[in-house]
């Protein structure tokens, strides 16, 4: 079942005020069929020493909670 890229994008929505409070800023890159969602994390947020963590305990817990189909949230430009 393909995850709706507006759903994905709702609760992206819900993440970014948090994400900015810090600088920070997350940008939705792509939404695979096998449930994986890309993202791009901007500003304070791409050269954080905390930005795994952000990215799996705060952007990709959100969306599993509210997608279960999402099965990862991977960051594009993080090495």
């Amino acid at each position: 079942m393909a995850i709706d890229r507006q759903k994905v994008e709702e609760v992206l929505e819900q993440v970014r005020p948090y994400l900015r409070f810090d600088g920070g800023d997350v940008e939705l890159i792509d939404v695979s069929e096998d449930g994986t969602v890309y993202v791009r994390l901007m500003g304070a947020c791409s050269g954080c020493s905390m930005s795994l963590w952000t990215l799996k305990g705060g952007v990709e817990a959100r969306l599993k909670q509210a997608i279960p189909e999402v099965k990862e949230v991977v960051a594009v430009n993080l090495g």
